[in-house]
């Protein structure tokens, strides 16, 4: 039996003010001791938030003690040599059943100054989203902070932002310093850096049960705002099936669509990374050397760096989101 083997985790549910239960019923996870899960962490090294295998004789371990035993067999060489023990990527599902606040996130020069941390950049993937859902990305026009602070202290900043109609399989990526907001009515997957750092601007005049508002970030916003306007934010791709079609290339990850319904071979001997792979629609089997290991709709599955050639099996049908650290050629 090999050591390293594709690994699923237990989930992470979170209780949020705004979450709602498609978690359940959409994505088919169970988390019943929350009023409200926003969000599903499916796999994470933050903090004291680490994903625990699920599945296989590695079952009950953290992710952040495999990395230390494993090392670059887990999350590839240059990986390893670049990140050491922390795993550089967070991914979760958010179920919005209300808006979530307008918000913005670090940069790593500014989380490092700030928080000895990594900056948050972060792509989403609609997994469904109910009619009129919208969002925020970036501003309308272009803007200068001193016109951002108008408008932010006069209470017009929803005048400024740039909405988005949102339907399933629409794809945002968000670098550090963008303004957003994710709106009610969305269920998203989010491949982000490992990172929880988030400024809070605005947050719709919302109380908690004891009539509470939660903080809000005014002065540490500013210095993390891009004020840069974009013409064009949310990713246009072409869903071609039976093909490996990319959505979001940065520094940080690579993710690609994978929606297939025939088997497909990859070879990842060039890759040099993990690769998460977290399912959307539909099932599959993944077929490596030493076995094979099936997901469905909702599951996530970290493949170690020393797994290369695979073989993927729909189960009818799948759409799959495929995300890594590139170093080179895929």
């Amino acid at each position: 039996m090999s050591d390293l083997y594709p690994l699923i985790f237990n989930p992470i549910f979170k209780d949020k003010i705004w979450g709602g239960n498609k978690i359940n019923t959409i994505l088919n996870k169970e988390f019943k001791e929350l009023p409200n899960c926003g969000e599903s962490w499916e796999i994470s090294a933050y903090a004291e938030d680490i994903s625990i295998v699920s599945q296989g004789h590695l079952a009950g371990r953290k992710l952040d003690n495999l990395i230390q035993e494993f090392k670059g067999r887990l999350v590839g060489e240059s990986v390893y040599n670049k990140f050491g023990n922390k795993f550089p990527l967070l991914v979760k599902f958010i179920d919005a059943n209300a808006d979530l606040s307008i918000q913005v996130h670090p940069n790593d020069e500014v989380a490092l100054k700030r928080h000895n941390s990594f900056g948050k950049t972060e792509m989403w993937y609609i997994v469904q989203a109910d009619d009129g859902a919208e969002l925020s990305s970036g501003f309308n026009g272009p803007l200068t902070k001193e016109q951002y602070l108008e408008n932010f202290n006069n209470g017009l900043l929803m005048d400024i932002l740039n909405i988005e109609k949102v339907k399933a399989n629409d794809v945002f990526f968000l670098p550090a310093g963008r303004v957003h907001h994710i709106g009610k009515g969305c269920l998203l997957t989010e491949i982000q850096q490992t990172s929880d750092l988030t400024y809070r601007i605005y947050d719709f005049d919302r109380t908690d049960d004891r009539g509470n508002k939660r903080e809000l970030h005014t002065e540490e916003s500013l210095e993390a705002i891009d004020f840069t306007y974009h013409e064009q934010v949310k990713s246009l791709y072409e869903d071609k099936i039976n093909e490996i079609v990319n959505l979001v290339s940065c520094e940080y990850f690579t993710t690609n669509k994978l929606h297939f319904n025939q088997p497909v071979d990859i070879d990842h001997s060039n890759l040099d990374s993990f690769v998460i792979y977290v399912c959307m629609e539909g099932g599959l089997k993944l077929e490596y050397a030493h076995g094979a290991v099936e997901i469905t709709k909702g599951e996530t599955l970290l493949l170690p760096a020393s797994i290369n050639n695979i073989t993927i099996t729909p189960q009818g049908e799948f759409k799959m989101l495929e995300s890594y650290i590139a170093q080179g050629e895929y």
